[in-house]
């Protein structure tokens, strides 16, 4: 039963914000490095944000100061916070968990995946 559940997609305006969670279960997270995720229909699958276990965080330069993630341990929760979303934004958001100490964006190395939240960004 190892299992990432995404939440807290849904429609906002340009401009707004957003904050995704992704709750793990059957593991924990805190011995895993984590990753954002994202995928716009007729697109490749774009890494955007990652987490090592040691809590350093990575960004794509598409979101680079715009987004945040953080990690609960406790709650063996994840976070992407969004700010000044743009339309660009848009796509199915995608957590990642990767059994080792530091995290990458291409997505080769991750170990477990949630089924993904719709985030569109749209007046």
């Amino acid at each position: 039963q190892v299992q990432l559940v995404e939440s807290g997609g849904g429609l906002v305006q340009p401009g707004g914000s957003l904050r995704l969670s992704c709750a793990a279960s059957g593991f924990s997270l805190g011995f895993y490095a984590m990753g954002w995720f994202r995928q716009a229909p007729g697109k490749e699958r774009e890494g955007v944000s990652c987490i090592s276990r040691a809590d350093n965080t990575y960004y794509a330069d598409s979101v680079k100061g715009r987004f945040t993630m953080s990690r609960d341990n406790a709650n063996n929760t994840v976070y992407l916070e969004m700010n000044s979303l743009k339309p660009e934004d848009t796509a199915v958001y995608y957590c990642a968990a990767d059994y080792a100490a530091f995290c990458g964006l291409m997505g080769w190395e991750y170990d477990y995946w949630g089924q993904g939240t719709q985030v569109t960004v749209s007046s």
